[in-house]
């Protein structure tokens, strides 16, 4: 297993990761790119447990993913199978087992005090932390996607799916985004990543 994460992690994290996956009933298995999830944790009916990773990830964020899908491993294993998914005890397992990686050598300086700022008190999914997925985001490889929060009122942007959606006004955390086939308003999180298709504004009701 460990040959095949190498590729996708710092290698000053290596052996620590190793170190969490010594565990003969786990399987991780890497993904291609799937735009509703970075990765996902599974108890198999055989008794096994299985992580996925998309394979699309800058290391940084790799490694948050699996640190994030371990822990959901191994908060089952402390706190028995009926606990939150992303409750408190897997946010104490989340941190618990990050703590270790917080440092310089594994991670950038720049992203040293936005992790620690995010483990205060983890989310179910780090794209939430819009400051911190910005600052993820300028490791991974080039692209024509921008985050929903860096476009211009009025700009029309699509989705993976290629819906269409006008930008609007900004809520308290969420981001009125009309669709332009159906008129339906949608709230999106600040971090959609999009492609722009122009800067024409219309005006937004």
């Amino acid at each position: 297993m460990r040959n095949l994460l190498d590729n996708y992690i710092p290698k000053s994290s290596r052996n620590y990761v190793q170190r969490l996956l010594e565990n003969d009933n786990l399987i991780v298995k890497i993904k291609k790119e799937r735009k509703t999830r970075h990765g996902d944790y599974r108890k198999m009916p055989n008794g096994k447990h299985q992580i996925t990773i998309n394979s699309n990830l800058n290391p940084y964020k790799f490694l948050i993913t699996l640190i994030h899908e371990i822990a959901h491993l191994e908060s089952f294993k402390l706190y028995g199978d009926f606990i939150k998914p992303h409750g408190t005890e897997w946010k104490h397992t989340f941190q618990h087992l990050m703590l270790p990686l917080l440092n310089p050598e594994v991670f950038p300086k720049d992203l040293l005090p936005l992790l620690a700022k995010h483990f205060i008190n983890p989310k179910a999914s780090s794209d939430t932390d819009v400051t911190l997925a910005y600052a993820l985001k300028q490791f991974d490889e080039p692209n024509n996607k921008l985050y929903v929060f860096q476009l211009p009122l009025g700009s029309v942007f699509k989705l993976y799916n290629n819906k269409v959606f006008t930008k609007g006004k900004k809520r308290v955390k969420r981001i009125e985004c009309k669709e332009l086939k159906t008129g339906k308003l949608y709230l999106f999180n600040p971090n959609v990543e999009v492609e722009l298709v122009s800067m024409v504004k219309e005006n937004i009701k």
